[in-house]
């Protein structure tokens, strides 16, 4: 079957399971953040931390287009990016490794790892992003496999536009410089990837200082300390993390983790310029990720996600059993794996006394789930003035913004309950 109406397929197929799965009240973390703005129809015009430019504003031209909501415009923008980026992943995969079994597993396995699926359906920036970043690791893997020059500047240019998404991006610099230096030869090719990356980063800036902001406002938010607080942890905080990231790896790639480390090793014995390429660019973000003082750190890890999916892809490919490709397909029961561990989470002590601590979010299910149909809305949890145990007073700040902008268009409070 042709690759490209394979990737087509799988477009389609997690189209549906993520819009099955999608949200269907507004949840709860960055959601209404999102949301918000995008109702009001107010293009952003300043590109900073937390502004996430070109999220918004895509998602604003698409409600102002289509005539749909807020809130459908951003799930239709969020899911189609996901269906998108798990194609995408697929194609890489099969440019690495010119096998279509190998590469359809991969892009199912990274379709249903747990972070992605969960960002996939709810109000979030990361499905998004993580489809322009999926477009820069394709230039990339199509640069060095099949040595296809024009997917350097390419590379350039899908890495600059994904700044303008999140700016986490930044920490994939050290890769695409090392990248750059290993095509030093391909001079026109290089320059032009690299001015195009330039032009279109520096603009972040320039659109900022217009509007009167500071060279450093697209890198700081003024709304935490969360980098300064990463470097004051004690060694046994910093161990912590370290476990913790280890289990998120586990949880979004189970059993298929062990295929993940045979394909950092394979690609090491027989690509290495492509190998360190993507091991700078694994360890700046997973080091990130690990040690960033959030409590929502595990969003962070979808670059690094990304890069292991590939990995799990190449690993399928080459190691030499028989049984490996007989029974691959049994990542497609993957969502199994996340019914039993709550099934076996809820069953202990700790299990309960957490999920009893989040009821007022969904309780375990929102956490150990990544559907989020039939969920627990933000503002039916305004609207009755319900306390939390955490600190969410910047949710439902915005989420009483929303109310009164949705009333204001004639919403009732019923009808309000039900987004």
């Amino acid at each position: 079957m042709n690759k490209y109406i394979s990737a087509g397929f799988i477009f389609f197929i997690f189209l549906l399971i993520y819009y099955l799965g999608s949200f269907t009240r507004i949840p709860f973390a960055d959601a209404i953040g999102f949301v918000l703005p995008v109702e009001q129809g107010d293009f952003e015009t300043t590109a900073t931390a937390t502004t996430h430019f070109l999220y918004v504003n895509t998602a604003i031209f698409i409600k102002n287009i289509t005539g749909i909501n807020a809130i459908e415009a951003s799930r239709f923008l969020i899911i189609t990016s996901g269906a998108l980026t798990v194609s995408v992943i697929y194609l890489t995969v099969k440019s690495i490794t010119k096998l279509e079994w190998a590469s359809v597993a991969a892009a199912f396995i990274f379709g249903f790892s747990f972070t992605f699926w969960k960002n996939a359906e709810i109000v979030e920036v990361y499905t998004y992003n993580s489809l322009w970043l999926s477009l820069f690791f394709f230039s990339l893997v199509k640069s060095f496999a099949e040595q296809k020059k024009l997917h350097i500047p390419l590379a350039g240019f899908f890495f600059a536009i994904s700044l303008w998404v999140h700016i986490q991006n930044i920490l994939l610099i050290p890769a695409f410089i090392l990248f750059l230096y290993y095509f030093r030869k391909e001079t026109k090719y290089v320059y032009s990837s690299l001015l195009i990356f330039l032009l279109i980063f520096g603009s972040i800036s320039v659109l900022n200082v217009s509007q009167g902001l500071s060279l450093s406002s697209p890198y700081f938010s003024e709304r935490g300390e969360w980098l300064s607080n990463s470097f004051k942890k004690t060694f046994v905080q910093y161990l912590q993390d370290l476990v913790k990231s280890v289990v998120y790896i586990i949880y979004n790639f189970n059993v298929f983790t062990l295929l993940g480390i045979a394909g950092i090793y394979f690609l090491y014995r027989t690509n290495k310029k492509m190998f360190f390429v993507f091991f700078t660019a694994s360890l700046c973000v997973y080091g990130f990720a690990t040690f960033y003082a959030v409590t929502d750190n595990y969003v962070f890890f979808i670059p690094f996600n990304m890069i292991f999916a590939l990995s799990i892809g190449y690993g399928l490919s080459q190691v030499q059993y028989p049984w490996i490709k007989k029974w691959s397909w049994v990542c497609i029961f993957i969502p199994l794996f996340y019914v039993l561990s709550l099934q076996i989470v809820s069953s202990t002590e700790k299990g309960q006394d957490f999920g009893n601590y989040k009821k007022y979010k969904g309780g375990l299910e929102y956490y150990m789930y990544p559907w989020m149909n039939n969920n627990v809305g933000i503002l039916e949890f305004t609207i009755d003035k319900k306390v939390a145990p955490d600190l969410i007073f910047w949710m439902t700040e915005e989420a009483e913004i929303y109310i009164e902008l949705l009333k204001s268009k004639g919403f009732t409070e019923k009808e309000i309950r039900k987004l």
